[in-house]
């Protein structure tokens, strides 16, 4: 009997395997950074070759580490940044271009445009999405647009399309799958989350070729194997998700009202809202959460661009610390943020602003602000946005949310997931296995073949490791939350007052 599966989480800033055993406990994991690519400001690209050979050198390493060979796996379930869009050549399998990352704004006057046509009710309507540069649509059409022949070729089904768990497995099965799964579809702004297939109508708004476009499938299935000269054997490719949606399996949020948030690069709250795709009326998006079988369950979610990245910004920009954990020593060193925020609208604002033109902003210095008071601003600037999202999150689905599981690196961090607490006044939970994206791709590709029953197995696995209850007044959250909105307020049309 096979032993472990394992999960492919490829994320913004790097590429990580990790196996889990029956009880949800990771057994082994490899971890690599690749580069980012920033051709201009607000544009984020990649290279799909490093992303490619990063996943697959971490999958190796991870299987090394843990001395067990093809035959100890019974599945293998993906993950994966979501939005971020590749194209590549069907026959060579190389790809055209580098990958337009989620974060990248380089087709926000697309997205402009598109409005002025006044084409966003009926995109709205059909995929729970806004119009933004974020999403893949407006990326691909660029890319069609502004590489010689590409547009040609997609028309002839001769380029590919995929978000990066597509390419992944295309790659990781020799090139035999073309699919994606109806997560990540749904983030594309091309897909109609209602009858779960390709919409006619938004690809002719986009001019995007259908032929260029993966199968939609379930996020728990058999979809073929591994080519064998990989790993020495086939392995089973058995599951799928978007990483908010996989970090929403893996925490076990299976009933409606149940949430979650992940502290990565970005950061990103979803509630499950069941088999009702609600429509969000506060700024946020309407998206597939996962589908096993014919069965589909939605979320609402909250989008927000720049979380763990500014203090990777504080890191690699700035030069002030030398590793993300020193941000705790040196918040835990002030008794207040001693009114100085950190709005880290480096690409824009996402939920519930969807402000393409904010711009980061730094407010409250003094002369006696230190690297203290910009690693709290920082940590800060996570929990505030959190609340914004939050708040929206509340209105549009009519309930108060009684507790908040989290999870993501940066949920390591105890002085910010206590901040979190006192700034909404509801318990936050973290789970012992925190590494909950590649645990629900875990999941995913697990049920698939057996490895585990139900879904009552997964949720046995899911245990407790600390709960953080709000030490502050409500009127102090709220006092503190003021000045975050004001800092908001400042840093929002930025680009356009400047006259950038």
């Amino acid at each position: 009997m096979s032993s472990v599966v394992l999960a492919i989480d490829q994320g913004t800033t790097s590429s990580r395997t990790i196996l889990f055993g029956r009880d949800g406990r990771p057994v082994s994991s490899a971890q690599q950074e690749f580069p980012q690519i920033y051709p201009s400001p607000g544009h984020v690209e990649h290279d799909p070759e490093s992303i490619w050979s990063s996943q697959l050198a971490t999958m190796r390493e991870a299987m090394d580490r843990a001395r067990i060979t093809a035959g100890d796996i019974a599945a293998i379930g993906v993950t994966n940044q979501r939005e971020t869009t590749i194209l590549w050549d069907r026959r060579t399998g190389q790809p055209i271009a580098n990958a337009i990352v989620w974060q990248s704004r380089i087709t926000s006057p697309r997205c402009d445009q598109l409005k002025r046509e006044g084409v966003e009710p009926v995109i709205r309507k059909k995929t729970g999405l806004v119009l933004d540069a974020y999403f893949s649509g407006t990326k691909i059409a660029h890319l069609l647009d502004t590489i010689s022949g590409a547009r040609a070729a997609a028309e002839r089904g001769d380029i590919l399309f995929g978000t990066v768990e597509t390419f992944l497995l295309w790659r990781l099965s020799g090139g035999r799958l073309h699919i994606t799964d109806a997560s990540n579809a749904s983030r594309t702004l091309l897909c109609n989350i209602h009858t779960l297939d390709w919409d006619d109508e938004l690809l002719q708004i986009f001019h995007i070729p259908r032929a260029m476009l993966p199968e939609i499938r379930s996020c728990s299935e058999v979809y073929g194997e591994t080519d064998p000269q990989l790993f020495g054997q086939a392995i089973p490719l058995a599951g799928a998700a978007g990483d908010q949606q996989a970090a929403t399996f893996g925490q076990a949020c299976f009933e409606p009202g149940n949430a979650k948030n992940t502290y990565g690069t970005g950061c990103f709250m979803l509630m499950n809202t069941g088999h009702d795709a609600v429509e969000s009326q506060h700024g946020l998006v309407t998206t597939i959460a996962w589908k096993i079988g014919t069965e589909v369950t939605y979320a609402l979610e909250g989008s927000i661009f720049i979380a763990g990245a500014a203090v990777q910004w504080l890191r690699d920009g700035l030069g002030l610390i030398e590793s993300a954990p020193e941000t705790e020593q040196l918040a835990s060193t002030l008794t207040s943020n001693e009114g100085v925020y950190f709005v880290p609208a480096f690409v824009g604002l996402g939920a519930p602003y969807w402000d393409s033109d904010a711009r980061g902003l730094l407010i409250g210095l003094t002369r006696g602000t230190t690297r203290a008071h910009l690693a709290r601003a920082a940590l800060e600037s996570m929990a505030y946005q959190t609340r914004d999202v939050l708040t929206a999150m509340q209105a549009d689905a009519g309930v108060p949310l009684s507790t908040l599981k989290v999870d993501g690196g940066a949920t390591a961090n105890n002085w910010l997931v206590q901040f979190q607490a006192d700034l909404l006044g509801v318990p936050v939970q973290r789970p012992v296995v925190q590494e909950t994206t590649a645990l629900g791709a875990a999941y995913l590709a697990g049920l698939a073949v057996g490895y585990w029953n139900d879904l009552s197995d997964l949720q046995r696995n899911w245990v407790l490791d600390r709960e953080f209850s709000a030490s502050i007044p409500s009127n102090a959250a709220d006092q503190l939350y003021a000045g975050w909105q004001a800092a908001v307020t400042r840093s929002r049309g930025w680009n356009t007052s400047c006259g950038s």
